[in-house]
């Protein structure tokens, strides 16, 4: 039995498209207004898009989905469509491209708006895939919220002082609770068919087998991860698959992306500001092939995805999958670290109202978790509404990363969502936690 989904009357669902779009282009107007124009159009890192590029791309999908595929509208710009088509120019070759200035990129995203906002307020939320419970809108927000975490990427990317603040987490006491938490074997539902918002990669709902398992009950700290580090885990090859040795020996990678070692001290570069690094928070930007090396010097592993969902999603008590750890309501702030509220982890063991009903904490928020599981179909998947959202993503070159960080918005992290990147990825907001097979 699957969890009930949100409200599905109109007026509940323009509600619930306008505060997840107005959200996010708040959002998308600070990542873009706290610094200047050469910043902008700069490229941070060949790994990122110019931060311009972006501002238009949003504008350009909302305009492809709302206007052109929901309204039926002529083109507002045809000549741009190329620019802004993420599969057509890789982001190293964006530079290049005759984007959209500042200024009137932001014209343009506006414009789109401002459009996109008179459809919803005559859009009957029936009577097409796209249209039915508000699809099409929640695509796009959650659309615009990843694009959002992106930049935020990039301004943890560029060089120079701090272009954002934000309040740190609430000081949360030492976790003294268990390291690792049981999760019964046995079959929970998987994915969704009803939740109105997920994406096709979520979708069916299916039954799933897990033998019981253990798994951590919060996320990998980063004072543990630094004893994978003091004691020669990057030096010792054992650890490593044979692909992840290599790529470490190559790339002279010795300790998570933005780390350093000075005095006997490791610091960490976090948006403009080098500060001493925290032993009680989530690691971060670590790849999966460090993930990997890791639990294995720890005597453990990854989980795998259903291992995650089920973590997460699966109550004992009542046999069902609920939406979240915690239950079916939407996240608050006591639940989870997440929308960009704070610009880093909460301590490890924060959130107890955000806890699965096994125990287990921070699943929602805080740090992307890399799981064992390549992207992969669920059986009776159906590319919609295009191919490239999902389905060329397929295979073993994308391994499956769970939960949602803390620059993810609500609107784009559920029990259910699946995010998907190269193991060597490090840029990302990326911790994990590991896992057991319950009969060790």
């Amino acid at each position: 039995m699957t969890a009930p989904t949100s409200p599905t009357d109109p007026e509940s669902l323009r509600e619930r498209a306008l505060d997840a779009l107005t959200t996010a282009r708040d959002r998308t107007a600070l990542l873009t207004s706290c610094v200047e124009e050469p910043e902008l159009t700069a490229q941070h890192s060949p790994l990122m898009s110019p931060l311009v590029w972006d501002l238009a791309h949003i504008g350009n999908q909302e305009e492809l989905w709302l206007l052109r595929a929901v309204a039926g509208r002529d083109a507002m710009r045809p000549e741009i469509d190329g620019l802004y088509d993420a599969f057509e120019h890789p982001r190293a070759e964006r530079p290049s491209l005759p984007l959209l200035p500042p200024a009137e990129a932001r014209r343009y995203a506006a414009e789109v708006r401002g459009r996109a906002l008179d459809v919803l307020e005559g859009t009957a939320f029936r009577g097409t895939p796209l249209t039915e419970a508000g699809f099409a809108f929640g695509m796009i927000a959650q659309h615009e919220q990843q694009h959002d975490e992106t930049m935020l990427i990039t301004h943890q990317l560029r060089r120079g002082p701090a272009a954002l603040t934000a309040p740190d987490p609430d000081p949360a006491p030492p976790f003294t609770g268990p390291a690792e938490v049981l999760v019964p074997g046995g079959p929970f539902t998987m994915g969704t068919s009803t939740e109105p918002w997920a994406l096709d990669n979520e979708r069916p709902a299916h039954r799933r087998e897990v033998p019981a398992f253990f798994i951590d009950t919060t996320p990998v700290t980063n004072s543990a991860y630094r004893a994978f580090i003091e004691d020669g885990g990057y030096a010792t090859e054992r650890w490593w698959s044979p692909e992840g040795w290599t790529h470490i020996r190559t790339h002279g990678i010795e300790a998570p992306l933005f780390w350093s070692r000075e005095g006997g001290q490791w610091l960490r570069r976090r948006f403009g500001v080098t500060e001493p690094v925290p032993p009680d928070e989530p690691v971060l930007h670590v790849c999966w092939y460090e993930a990997d090396a890791y639990a294995r010097w720890a005597g453990r592993r990854l989980p795998t995805e259903a291992e995650w969902e089920k973590a997460a999603r699966h109550d004992p008590a009542s046999g069902r999958s609920t939406r979240y750890p915690w239950g079916d309501a939407d996240p608050t702030p006591e639940h989870a670290n997440l929308g960009q509220r704070h610009l880093r982890p909460a301590p490890a063991g924060s959130y107890p109202a955000g806890e699965s009903p096994l125990g287990v904490r921070q699943l929602i928020g805080d740090v992307w978790e890399w799981t064992s599981s390549d992207l992969a179909p669920y059986p009776g998947f159906a590319a919609f509404p295009y191919k490239e959202y999902s389905e060329v993503f397929f295979g073993p070159e994308h391994k499956v990363l769970r939960g949602g960080s803390f620059a993810v918005d609500k609107v784009a992290c559920r029990g259910t969502f699946r995010n998907w990147d190269y193991p060597i990825r490090r840029q990302i907001f990326s911790g994990f936690r590991t896992a057991r097979d319950g009969n060790v």
